[in-house]
């Protein structure tokens, strides 16, 4: 809700090439650790390249995402395609599941074995080289979060910061491995990379059904929508305020009780003066104020009386 206000088509633009350049480094990532899986027979490289497969699948799918969400609302979604981007992490949850619970069992036949890694240095430069690489996109993808304020490349962008902890735990785990001689310390990295794949799949599956459910606006974020829309005297009878998210869309919309001899053009060019000052303040947010005479109260709907009249 931060981002400046940009045109749709700059937006679109901006989230395929982080997009873009993210599934590029996953492709550079994969052939190395690739190489250094093979000749290092360890389970924490082998984790850490499952990983970047997993970047992979998951880049291209927020870039599809990303394209589907800049589209326009049209005659069948009138709402917008805003949801694409949660339909996207759903798939990338399952897909990291899968693969954590591969490296989980591949790590206790390891404990079991007791086969030895190879070839620390290797493995170890490769895992530097994908940090400093990792830095780089991460950077970028904050550039265009800040400009764009996209979900979808801001989740992105939290999974590449936590892959600079899981290179890092493949140094570590290949030098108390070879250098130190702690044996099995590659097949417990293992087991710690699976575990914390497991927490950022349910992280983003959470994420992912509070936006499909429709759920409240943050309370920090609501909280400063109706600060600023206290400063309108148009809406002092402001009640039953509802919100929801859809990709990097915002909706808000709610009830204002006006006098009862406001004329109906009054009430519209009143509220059509606030409603566009507060979308000013509040970038990609649509916003949806129904008028009610004064002391009014409506009907029951989908919610009770207690909420929907309760004055917010």
């Amino acid at each position: 809700m931060n981002a400046p206000m940009i045109t749709a088509e700059e937006r679109a633009r901006l989230t395929a090439r982080a997009a873009l350049a993210s599934s590029a480094m996953a492709i550079t990532l994969i052939a190395l650790k690739a190489y250094a899986a093979l000749k290092t027979s360890s389970m924490a490289m082998l984790g850490s390249l499952a990983d970047s497969g997993l970047d992979l699948v998951a880049s291209l799918i927020v870039l599809l995402a990303v394209r589907i969400a800049a589209q326009p609302a049209d005659h069948e979604h009138r709402f917008g395609h805003g949801k694409a981007e949660a339909l996207a992490a759903l798939v990338q949850v399952i897909l990291i599941s899968f693969s954590a619970m591969f490296i989980a069992f591949r790590s206790v036949q390891r404990l079991l074995s007791g086969a030895p890694t190879g070839e620390a240095e290797l493995g170890i430069g490769v895992s530097a080289v994908a940090m400093v690489l990792t830095v780089g996109l991460i950077s970028y993808q904050r550039h265009v979060v800040k400009r764009t304020g996209s979900l979808a490349i801001g989740t992105d962008r939290l999974h590449y910061s936590s892959d600079l902890m899981l290179n890092g735990s493949v140094i570590v785990a290949l030098a108390l491995d070879q250098l130190a001689g702690v044996r099995g310390a590659d097949a417990v990295f293992g087991l710690i990379i699976a575990a914390w794949l497991l927490w950022g799949a349910w992280s983003a599956s959470s994420h992912a059904l509070h936006q499909l459910m429709d759920r409240e606006w943050p309370d920090e974020l609501r909280e400063r929508f109706l600060a600023a829309a206290k400063e309108f005297p148009e809406l002092a009878g402001l009640h039953d305020f509802r919100t929801r998210t859809s990709g990097t869309n915002y909706f808000a919309q709610f009830h204002v009780w006006v006098p009862g001899d406001w004329s109906v053009q009054e009430a519209h060019d009143r509220l059509d003066a606030v409603e566009e000052e507060l979308q000013q303040r509040f970038p990609n947010t649509e916003i949806l104020i129904h008028v009610d005479p004064e002391g009014q109260t409506d009907r029951e709907t989908l919610l009770p009386q207690e909420i929907t009249e309760k004055a917010t």
